[in-house]
């Protein structure tokens, strides 16, 4: 099947080889910038390089889009791909806000195409054993969530970003890119949200309308409570966790990785990883084409963590369009989890402005 691909940056480190690998034929690579995507179809070895989508559906041979562009372009270019008859696969966050979220959902589902969301970390081996062993009763009744991510990737003020990375309007941000990971990883584990009540700050002191970390109280439907907090702009050590403390005990992630760990009664043991989940890569990530990274902001959407799971993506979107089969879990996450996703942001950002606890 023929895809092409939208974006120059995450598009082609993470969409172009996860989706090769799940045995798609990348056909074109579309980007704004026609000498840089000339130049990265090229690093890629994608045949056919673009500056329309229009362009590359001209061309023939294209089954379906995958988009990985700042997120106030999405909703046109979703909606021309679902003109066209094209299955989509699009990043995330996936809308400017809940509304445009549920028009594109509307026309997906006009369309009778396939439309998933890119959700990739529903596959990552820690993350999906951890959900796994909440919904087994592992832990019992599930009554607290910590959510972690402190990491000095752009901590220095004048790290370079995108211009549309550091402006708010156009969706830009470390809630927009990590918050919607996380709010989606907890949505799996925990259930839906019922309230929030959050805090946006700027951290490193950029000059730029958009923040650079999160900081979110919220309460599940369940009633299960938590906190995310999140930064890209924190210079001490590392610190991640995702932990859940439920009536019978605790499970936890350690760090970055597959290591899930419950402490109950009959003490503390490390959980084993079901097979039909992938493995992370344990020599670094593969190695990208010379003259790819040149930034902060490159080298932090290039860490490699992501291929193994983006590539079980890839293969549950080939699946679901030849019509094969797919594992009941882990779901895939569809343009209905975006409209979900884009109203928990919605909420964040509204009690961020308003410092006001903010019912969904």
């Amino acid at each position: 099947m023929g895809v092409a691909v939208v974006g120059t940056g995450f598009g082609c480190v993470t969409h172009v080889r996860a989706l090769r690998a799940a045995g798609f034929s990348v056909a074109a690579l579309v980007g704004r910038d026609s000498a840089k995507t000339a130049e990265r179809a090229e690093q890629f070895g994608v045949a056919n390089a673009y500056t329309r989508l229009s362009e590359a559906f001209s061309a023939g041979d294209i089954d379906a889009v995958t988009i990985a562009t700042p997120p106030h372009t999405h909703g046109p270019l979703v909606l021309e791909a679902l003109a066209a008859g094209k299955h989509v696969l699009c990043e995330k966050p996936f809308a400017r806000d809940a509304a445009e979220a549920r028009e594109l959902l509307a026309a997906a589902e006009a369309a009778g195409v396939v439309h998933l969301l890119g959700t990739e970390f529903r596959w990552d081996p820690g993350q999906a054993t951890l959900a796994r062993a909440v919904a087994a009763g592992v832990v019992g009744e599930p009554r607290l969530a910590l959510v972690l991510m402190h990491v000095p990737m752009l901590a220095e003020a004048d790290a370079e970003v995108p211009a549309w990375w550091a402006d708010a309007g156009a969706g830009g941000g470390w809630f927009g890119a990590h918050g919607s990971q996380v709010i989606d990883q907890v949505r799996v584990t925990l259930g839906e949200f019922d309230g929030v009540s959050a805090a946006l700050p700027h951290v490193a002191g950029r000059e730029q309308s958009a923040e650079d970390a999160f900081v979110v109280h919220f309460r599940m439907r369940s009633g299960c409570t938590g906190v995310l907090s999140s930064t890209c702009s924190d210079r001490g050590p590392f610190l991640i966790e995702t932990r859940v403390v439920g009536s019978k005990g605790t499970a936890w992630i350690q760090d970055v990785g597959d290591q899930v760990f419950v402490a109950d009664a009959d003490g503390t043991r490390q959980l084993p990883l079901a097979d039909d989940l992938p493995r992370l890569p344990t020599g670094g990530p593969e190695p990208l084409p010379p003259g790819v990274l040149h930034t902060a902001y490159d080298q932090m959407i290039a860490h490699g963590l992501d291929l193994p799971p983006y590539t079980r993506l890839a293969e549950t979107f080939r699946d679901l369009i030849l019509g094969n089969p797919i594992p009941a879990e882990p779901q895939p996450a569809t343009f209905a989890d975006g409209v979900a996703q884009m109203q928990v942001l919605d909420a964040v950002r509204r009690s961020a402005a308003t410092k006001e606890w903010v019912e969904l």
